[in-house]
């Protein structure tokens, strides 16, 4: 069966306002770009004609700056789900243009199946390469896996993107797979370890619903992150101090465990201290994506295997993968992210796992995503999959920002993603809080003598010992966020003065 080769305006004028579009991708790497290239172009002139236009748009996570970015800025996005971390989607949302819900990654498949978003009007989906057997279409990814297995069955109709930037052998890295739509019927995911795979290295897809494809040539918008400074370096050496601990004290098994790291320069520190370390054996990776340091890693056989949803990677880390595809094919495995960030999967392999948060308050509790309780910052993504559910759970950040005039660590946070139930270890440049085994007070005392920068640390003990009434988790409903509070109203939190809320 030949199909229909459309340009990517073609592709753009057969959506419709209101339509729910589901797309390939995870984080900005394997997006469909082309069309909504096109897409928010289209946006604006019929915007500018008094005609209404909005979409809604679905995602494995994040996306790039022409799925949500553009889009937000054409005022084109009706509804956005999962995860985003655009400044453009982020001025948008705050301004309350945008019906964003901060879900979950490993949950959007799942919600899916169970018709949480309505119908899935169209699914759009970046390929490599495709090709017809046995009646079924077989379409080969990119560089995410995602929810595409999902989307690809139940969307009407399905436009292709294929991508010839992209290396059609990267389809030896895929695993797709997707678990029963029947309770009774659902399969264990049999994953034993980060190098099994399950699955197949295509996705089916109903030929009859592929409408066209859009031929392109288009590299990743991918993100560099800034090289780890001083500070930054010391969190990751403090992390890798404790797990080899762990390891000495037999808390960890001697060929160590399956090591997840978030997004960001933070987590590349924490990846490179891991890395350098000769306290740490050669380790495995089991997470939602790898990044540049992860790759240079597995090159030189530091990181034996690494599963992921992801290559969350400069073009050029990109090009190092495929021209390597021999080597990639045989150490790296790329799932479809309600297996990446299964709790079943993440719980059997014992995974470690290291986010970064925004603050992080005096019982454990933690901030992904929100800046004084209101202002989106950033979705909290999986992090709350792997916290929840992992043998150990990390949070690392450095205890200031905006050059000393925010602390990380505050008496109450004002908004919370993960609670003190999930979190046992935060790590800034200051110093390791282990929270394992102790109650709020011994937590709050651990927090502040070993996390806290000097600037607060004084204001941090007055609040536990003179402010916060005693009881079993002390806090003062006044006081608790006079940190925000001064920071709204005088631009630096040092400057609090916890007599004005008593």
């Amino acid at each position: 069966m030949s199909y229909t080769i459309l340009t990517a305006a073609e592709a753009a004028e057969m959506i419709h306002d209101g339509d729910m579009m589901a797309l390939s991708g995870f984080t900005p790497n394997a997006n469909p770009k082309a069309i909504f290239r096109e897409l928010s172009k289209r946006a604006v002139r019929l915007h500018e004609q008094g005609i209404p236009f909005q979409v809604g748009v679905l995602t494995g996570a994040s996306s790039c700056q022409s799925v949500e970015g553009d889009m937000a800025a054409a005022h084109a996005l009706k509804f956005r789900a999962p995860f985003s971390t655009n400044k453009d989607f982020r001025d948008h949302t705050n301004l309350g243009e945008v019906d964003y819900e901060d879900m979950h990654l490993g949950h959007m498949a799942e919600r899916l199946r169970r018709g949480f978003y309505g119908e899935v009007d169209w699914a759009v989906v970046e390929v490599s390469d495709y090709e017809e057997v046995d009646g079924v279409c077989r379409a080969y990814l990119t560089s995410a896996g995602g929810i595409v297995s999902t989307i690809v069955r139940l969307a009407k109709r399905i436009i292709l993107e294929h991508n010839r930037f992209h290396n059609p052998n990267s389809r030896y890295l895929h695993d797709t797979w997707e678990p029963s739509e029947v309770w009774e019927d659902r399969e264990v995911m049999d994953i034993h370890s980060p190098y099994d795979r399950i699955g197949n290295d295509y996705v089916s897809i109903d030929p009859r619903k592929i409408v066209g494809v859009i031929e392109s040539n288009i590299p990743e918008e991918a993100r560099a992150f800034r090289e780890p400074d001083d500070e930054i370096m010391s969190i990751g050496h403090n992390v890798a101090d404790l797990l080899a601990n762990d390891m000495k004290c037999g808390r960890i098994p001697r060929q160590f465990l399956p090591v997840q790291s978030g997004v960001g320069a933070t987590g590349n520190a924490v990846l490179k201290a891991l890395g350098t370390s000769n306290r740490i054996p050669n380790f495995n990776v089991y997470s939602e994506v790898v990044q540049d340091a992860a790759i240079d890693y597995m090159l030189e056989g530091r990181i034996m295997y690494a599963s992921a949803t992801a290559m969350t990677v400069t073009n050029e880390a990109l090009h190092r993968v495929y021209d390597n595809m021999d080597y990639f094919s045989k150490h790296l495995t790329i799932r479809q992210s309600e297996i990446a960030n299964s709790p079943e999967v993440i719980r059997r392999l014992g995974v470690i796992a290291i986010n970064t948060p925004l603050e992080c308050d005096l019982y454990g509790n933690e901030n992904s995503s929100h800046v004084c309780g209101s202002a989106l910052m950033n979705g909290i993504g999986g992090s709350c999959d792997y916290e929840r559910n992992g043998y150990i759970s990390i949070f690392t950040t450095p205890s200031t920002a905006k050059g000393g005039k925010i602390s990380a660590i505050v008496p109450m946070c004002c908004h919370v993603d993960s609670t003190e139930h999930d979190v046992d270890i935060i790590a800034t440049e200051q110093g390791i809080a282990d929270l394992r085994g102790k109650g709020p007070y011994r937590r709050a005392v651990e927090v502040i003598e070993h996390c806290a920068h000097p600037d607060y640390k004084q204001l941090l003990w007055d609040y536990l010992k003179h402010i916060a009434p005693m009881g079993h988790e002390p806090q003062h409903m006044r006081a608790a966020l006079a940190f925000h509070d001064t920071y709204l109203r005088k631009g630096d939190m040092r400057l609090t003065d916890f007599a004005e809320y008593m």
